[in-house]
């Protein structure tokens, strides 16, 4: 779930979403919350792959923490690496990301 939100676009990102998420990216953007999210993604997706190393999860009742080291590549751009977190809510059966943060590594 989580691979496919880098890869994936922005529809399939927002499905798994909260509809009021919070997401932090390093600056700028900064911290983004509900549609100000999709206007970022939107001209940032394009991942066409990416590697997840270090990957656990935490998991409390109906809230599940997953952490992972990133490596991203799309044509153009440098390869990006970055240490990232999302929080999942399990509402009614479905999980939904409430939160997401990446911590650029350089």
């Amino acid at each position: 779930m989580e691979e496919h939100f880098w890869t994936s676009g922005t529809d399939s990102a927002r499905a798994t979403t909260a509809t009021n998420a919070v997401m932090v990216f390093p600056y700028p953007p900064g911290i983004l919350q509900g549609d100000q999210i999709w206007t970022h993604l939107r001209q940032r997706t394009g991942w066409r792959s990416v590697s997840m190393a270090e990957r656990r999860v935490t998991r409390c009742r109906d809230i599940a923490i997953l952490t992972y080291r990133v490596s991203a590549e799309k044509p153009d751009v440098p390869i990006y690496k970055a240490l990232c977190a999302s929080t999942y809510l399990n509402d009614d059966d479905k999980w939904l990301r409430i939160s997401h943060q990446q911590t650029a590594v350089t």
